[in-house]
C-alpha cells in the first residue's frame, strides 16, 4: 500500500483546519459574555445536530429504528443527552434481536 502525497496533504490540511476551528471556538467562548437566552441557544446546538444526523437514518430503515427513535424522544423529556443515547442504543439492540 502506497501513500499518495496529495492525499496525505489533504488529510493533514483537513485535520489542521478542524483542530483550529475547535480551538478557536474554545478560545472565543471564554471571552464572550452571553445572555442567558444566547447561552440556551448554544446549549441546544449539540442535541439538534445529533437529531439531524440520526433522524434520516432512523426513518429510512426498519421498524426497530423507528420505535427506538420514539423511545428516545420520550426519554429526552427526562434524561440528559448521554442517557438518551444509551436508551436509544439499548432499544435498537433489543428490538433487532426480536426482529
Amino acid at each position: 500500500m502506497s501513500l499518495d502525497p496529495i492525499n496525505l496533504a489533504a488529510f493533514l490540511g483537513m485535520a489542521l483546519v478542524t483542530y483550529l476551528t475547535r480551538i478557536a471556538g474554545l478560545a472565543l467562548v471564554g471571552r464572550l459574555d452571553l445572555s442567558p437566552r444566547a447561552q440556551a441557544a448554544f446549549d441546544a446546538i449539540p442535541p439538534a445536530v445529533l437529531i439531524a444526523v440520526i433522524a434520516p437514518s432512523a426513518l429510512a430503515t426498519g421498524w426497530p429504528e423507528r420505535v427506538a427513535a420514539l423511545v428516545c424522544g420520550l426519554a429526552a423529556m427526562r434524561l440528559p443527552l448521554l442517557g438518551v443515547v444509551a436508551v436509544g442504543v439499548a432499544t435498537v439492540v433489543a428490538l433487532r434481536m426480536v426482529a
